[in-house]
């Protein structure tokens, strides 16, 4: 329990470290205001001079504790921390730390790509660095909009401001990074490791069942269905494997049953026996 509370934290730690990063070379010194408290903090640098980690803290902390009034202490001590060090890491990198680009475009995709992985980090150590996350939950609450929504909302603002007191070119550059970010931090939480799931509808189900078992070494799930149009029972196998077992498992099928049924989906995370340990996850 101990090891895994320090991996969490040391985790929250890298995270917030590169998404300071970003912030300092590639979003910031470009006017790339992505969406969130940093961006609302970008905003307000450029029109005041007023260091952005300590005006993300000002920001943050009322939102926290607000959060904290209306939904308990669930927002807990990791995001605490998440806030204070991604607001040190800004500040402190500012001073050493310049620009690697001016071109738009770089700045706005590597900033994106870079800031998602530092908060996708954040997240699979079960933590977050505050901003707009918080206030899409106070939104729900108090409205009822989705969190999905009022996160669109929020970052909605920040860039919709971006425009107005930077120039629409740089709203533009803003969404694409807010974008790149998303897709960056659905890859860090579910892995590149895609696997395969196979649903296999066949009449010779037990003996594709002993082959799949005996010769991918992978497990499969049984169970009862009937069809729709015959309603005529019929027996259905799950099993998941990787991408390079599922021509072998197609293979097998068609020799067992050149008329079966079969649907392959992709499976972005799978826990369990022969794949991702629940306990190191």
């Amino acid at each position: 329990m101990k090891k895994r509370i320090i991996l969490d934290y040391i985790g929250i730690t890298v995270g917030s470290f590169l998404m300071a990063l970003a912030l300092t070379v590639f979003l910031v010194p470009n006017k790339i205001a992505a969406g969130g408290v940093s961006g609302l903090s970008t905003v307000i640098f450029y029109l005041t001079g007023f260091p952005i980690g300590i005006m993300m803290l000002i920001f943050n902390v009322p939102i926290f504790l607000t959060g904290i009034k209306i939904m308990g202490m669930s927002f807990g001590l990791r995001t605490i921390y998440g806030i204070v060090i991604l607001s040190i890491f800004t500040d402190l990198l500012q001073l050493y730390m310049t620009s690697l680009t001016n071109d738009l475009l770089l700045a706005s995709i590597y900033g994106g790509v870079l800031g998602g992985i530092g908060l996708g980090l954040v997240f699979r150590s079960r933590g977050t660095t505050g901003g707009t996350d918080m206030v899409a939950a106070l939104i729900n609450y108090y409205t009822g909009i989705s969190v999905g929504q009022g996160l669109l909302l929020a970052d909605g603002f920040v860039v919709t401001l971006a425009g107005i007191f930077f120039n629409l070119e740089a709203a533009l550059y803003a969404a694409i990074t807010i974008f790149i970010t998303s897709k960056t931090i659905d890859v860090i939480q579910e892995g590149l490791n895609i696997k395969k799931e196979a649903l296999i509808i066949s009449k010779k189900a037990d003996q594709i069942n002993k082959r799949l078992v005996d010769e991918l070494n992978r497990g499969v799930t049984k169970f009862e269905a009937r069809g729709g149009y015959t309603d005529e029972k019929k027996q259905v196998l799950l099993c998941v494997i990787s991408r390079s077992e599922l021509t072998e498992l197609k293979a097998v099928v068609a020799e067992v049953d050149p008329e079966a049924f079969v649907a392959i989906n992709n499976v972005n995370e799978v826990l369990g026996e022969g794949f991702a340990d629940i306990a190191h996850v």
